[in-house]
């Protein structure tokens, strides 16, 4: 670790109310407004001219695969990939082999973290054993472990009186409780969003009502135990005017956006590429513009990527037989400033907010700011560079991307842990 002079950038953090070209100081690993002279000479120069500094982004929903799919991605990897893409804080989700729901595999993934891990990383655990959806995990000895909140993402918890014991635990024990939401009677043998699409295409549809009707339960669920549940990957017009309404009336409840729900739409799978498959699916127009909406106005709190890394032959199957889930941490930054942007519907201190301090915030991380004495984790980006999205350019160990062989605006030049360069003009710094 060295001291860092961060000069000439344009300086975005949004918890301070900053935006403007100023010179950003990192001394021993922490962020320093009024460093000595002593320390001032002796710090390594970074010229961020034209350049945007911001606090390194956060990530509270992504699949990292280990242990047991590491054939896919693992901690090493998938901290590569989140360095390439700015991230410096992620929360992996539980759903590996065998399934997060013991105090013994929260630990086996702290140590992977500990030796491989380029960025912070921290461990979720099951809301029910083996996820299956019948007995609940031990909630108080996984947060014991050091999981940081509970949730059997990529299943949901159909039972509603096992839902309802599994937010009373969480609410005694300070858990966040995330929620994969898709009532799975709906969804069988679904391959893509239930509409006009799938009818043409001849494939069996997902409708969004699986995702509305477990959104409406949940909301029941907070508002009878005062738990809070934070709604993963919010894909339905319907289930964000939900969250609207529920917020209203003061419901402990937190939803989340992808880049790929507000960027593409179910007529991306008119060719059958399963790189546009994904849960829940792509929806409609009127989704996507209601998912973006639901940002703005705040029904929606935060923006996540649900970076499932799958394997090349895994994918290149028939479109029912692939899996369901995409890449998204290198990908996230760029899709946003197009979508949100560059369509002139957010400004960057807003973007910013929504990949920082705000993800942070519903987990209790402590993450998302340049204020003084906070930790020195910080993402610089240029948001007019070009690049294409190929498997050279991808640091991740799979490349299941729907922007696979596309060019993208806007790249990180740089991703600083805890004062340590991570990544610098697209080269991973090994530890």
């Amino acid at each position: 670790m060295s001291n860092l002079r961060i000069i000439g950038g344009r300086v975005i953090d949004p918890v301070n109310n900053i935006d403007e070209v100023r010179d950003l100081y990192c001394i021993n690993g922490k962020i320093a407004a009024s460093p000595s002279d002593e320390q001032k000479a002796e710090a390594e120069t970074i010229d961020a001219t034209g350049l945007i500094v911001c606090p390194g982004l956060v990530d509270i929903h992504v699949h990292f695969r280990e242990p047991g799919q590491t054939h896919k991605e693992d901690i090493y990897t998938g901290t590569r990939a989140a360095a390439a893409g700015g991230f410096t804080t992620c929360v992996c989700m539980p759903n590996t082999s065998p399934v997060c729901d013991n105090a013994g595999t929260i630990q086996l993934i702290q140590d992977s973290i500990s030796r491989n891990g380029l960025i912070n990383v921290h461990p979720t655990g099951c809301i029910t054993l083996g996820m299956e959806g019948k007995k609940l995990a031990p909630i108080g000895s996984l947060k014991n472990a050091g999981a940081i909140a509970i949730t059997d993402d990529g299943k949901c918890v159909q039972d509603n009186q096992l839902m309802r014991k599994a937010l009373e635990y969480c609410k005694m024990f300070d858990l966040c409780v995330m929620d994969h939401c898709q009532d799975d009677s709906l969804t069988r043998d679904a391959v893509m969003n239930e509409g006009e699409v799938s009818v043409r295409l001849g494939l069996t549809g997902w409708p969004s009502a699986a995702e509305d009707l477990i959104v409406s339960r949940n909301i029941i669920l907070s508002r009878i135990t005062g738990a809070h549940i934070h709604m993963q990957h919010i894909s339905s017009a319907d289930s964000v005017e939900l969250l609207r309404q529920a917020k209203k009336e003061g419901v402990n409840v937190t939803g989340e956006a992808m880049p790929h729900h507000m960027a593409l739409t179910d007529e991306c799978l008119s060719d059958y590429d399963s790189n546009f498959k994904m849960n829940p699916p792509l929806r409609t127009e009127t989704d996507r513009l209601a998912v973006i909406q639901g940002l703005l106005d705040g029904a929606l709190d935060i923006i996540a990527t649900d970076h499932a890394p799958h394997t090349d032959y895994e994918k290149d199957v028939e479109l029912d037989q692939a899996p369901f889930g995409i890449i998204g941490l290198e990908t996230c930054l760029a899709i946003c400033l197009q979508v949100l942007h560059r369509s002139q519907k957010a400004n960057l201190s807003q973007i910013i907010a929504w990949l920082t301090h705000k993800p942070a915030a519903i987990l209790g991380l402590e993450a998302g700011t340049l204020g003084e004495g906070t930790n020195a984790d910080i993402c610089i980006f240029d948001p007019n560079e070009t690049w294409e999205v190929s498997h050279e350019t991808l640091h991740g160990r799979s490349s299941n991307s729907p922007w696979l062989g596309k060019k993208l605006q806007g790249r990180v030049y740089m991703t600083i842990v805890g004062g340590r360069k991570v990544l610098e003009n697209n080269i991973i710094l090994e530890k």
